[in-house]
């Protein structure tokens, strides 16, 4: 089993070391499971488990104080199951693979995905808050009445951010930059697999801090925040709205399906969406022929390959 794993692009983090060591044990978890599906989802249980990272426990919180969390996997035969939205999921890769699994769907959200999640042995009402993200929503002076009222509050917080993202001065000691925006926005966490000529791809997230309550970006949309197929598979992370609107992913295992190598394939697709979108984002990219590759042009993105 070959995998290789992402902790999300954005600014540099306080402690990359120790977030390594995170994703380095990930990895090798899932290079010891036994299919590609497996190996993706217990590799990403590890990061949704660690508030290092964005996706499950210590997830960006939304305009209304609610931490909801998405996640999308797809295998190479083009089967494909996502679940956004959710409250209290901490592992929302688990509730995107029932969706695959279970469901005639690719795409369940909200308190529906959240009940079936439950339904099949997921664990729901997780306290997905941590001190620090209560401390950091409390302190940003959260809103009240209605959604135009919240996007009113978010305006100064939300928009803007991809581009800010790219400039290394600007986080502060605590993580935060000038303008209130948090580097853990970009962490969420994604995966890549593969056994033989068996491939899988899953991508995880909290969201994006300050989010209009409801907002779902692009890590549940197939070909956007993940993608797989024969010739590759594909994890994206970064500015969501912008990686939605270039489907980041699909282009990425699209360069690989016309003969470029992994690295290569990610590196041009990085290199479209910042010639398309002005933002920041990352890729990492396995082929079938075994090539794991990466690419981002935000300051920093952690990743970790193990083969078993």
């Amino acid at each position: 089993m070959q995998v290789i794993l992402h902790g999300g692009a954005g600014s540099a983090p306080d402690d990359p070391e120790p977030r390594q060591r995170v994703l380095d044990d990930a990895a090798a978890a899932g290079a010891a499971a036994e299919t590609p599906l497996d190996a993706v989802e217990t590799a990403i249980h590890e990061l949704e488990s660690s508030p290092r990272f964005n996706a499950g426990v210590g997830g960006a919180v939304q305009s209304d104080g609610v931490v909801r969390t998405d996640a999308g996997v797809m295998t190479d035969d083009r089967a494909a199951g996502a679940a956004c939205s959710m409250p209290g999921v901490e592992h929302a890769v688990s509730a995107a693979r029932v969706v695959l699994e279970e469901t005639p769907h690719v795409l369940v959200s909200g308190e529906h995905a959240v009940s079936l999640a439950d339904a099949y042995g997921v664990e729901t009402d997780v306290d997905l808050h941590t001190e620090r993200t209560r401390e950091k929503f409390d302190d940003a002076d959260p809103p009240s009445g209605s959604p135009r009222e919240h996007l009113a509050w978010l305006a100064d917080r939300f928009g803007g951010m991809e581009r800010a993202s790219t400039d290394p001065g600007s986080a502060g000691r605590d993580g935060d930059d000038e303008c209130g925006r948090d580097h853990t926005d970009h962490d969420t966490v994604g995966a890549v697999a593969r056994d033989g000529d068996r491939l899988a791809a899953a991508t995880s997230t909290g969201g994006r801090w300050f989010a209009l309550a409801g907002r779902v970006g692009d890590v549940p949309q197939i070909g956007n925040g993940f993608y797989c197929a024969p010739a590759g598979g594909a994890s994206a992370t970064g500015a969501g709205e912008d990686i939605a609107r270039t489907t980041l992913a699909r282009r990425a295992v699209r360069h690989v399906e016309a003969g470029r190598d992994a690295d290569a394939a990610a590196s041009l697709a990085i290199e479209e969406f910042g010639e398309l979108t002005g933002s920041s984002a990352g890729l990492i990219v396995l082929d079938a022929d075994g090539n794991a590759g990466s690419a981002y042009n935000s300051e920093r993105m952690q990743t970790a390959v193990a083969i078993e």
